[in-house]
């Protein structure tokens, strides 16, 4: 019920595209925020994206004009269009909502604004 499951992985060459996928369950899928957030190894988790109640985009700073963030309502699916991949962005990528109950987010880029999590899927970037 609030399952989230990432899709969409895989190992890429720099300057290389993927295309990332979330599957929302239906009491986890949120009107309010949802993002996507990223762990290298060692390191923190960092939000990269995020999309408000009002279908807004947000993006960190460098994946500004390469990342698209999307959903489909209809379908409870979140998405993130990756362009231009670097080498450095090799990480975990997870899908996050937040619970209904919350209401809205701050800026959506921290990790305690949300509630639900998938357990990620890999991209690797080769240089």
């Amino acid at each position: 019920q609030g399952q989230l499951v990432e899709s969409g992985g895989g190992s890429v060459q720099a300057g290389g595209s993927l295309r990332l996928s979330c599957e929302v369950g239906v009491y986890a899928y949120s009107d309010y925020c949802m993002a996507w957030f990223r762990q290298p190894p060692g390191a923190d988790r960092e939000g990269v994206a995020v999309i408000r109640g009002d279908g807004s985009a947000h993006y960190t700073d460098s994946v500004k004009a390469r990342f698209t963030i999307s959903r489909d309502k209809s379908k409870h699916t979140l998405n993130l269009q990756m362009e231009q991949l670097k080498p450095e962005e090799s990480a975990l990528y997870f899908c996050a909502t937040r619970s209904r109950g919350r209401g809205r987010c701050g800026t959506g880029f921290s990790q305690y604004e949300y509630d639900y999590w998938g357990k990620g899927t890999q991209v690797n970037v080769s240089s």
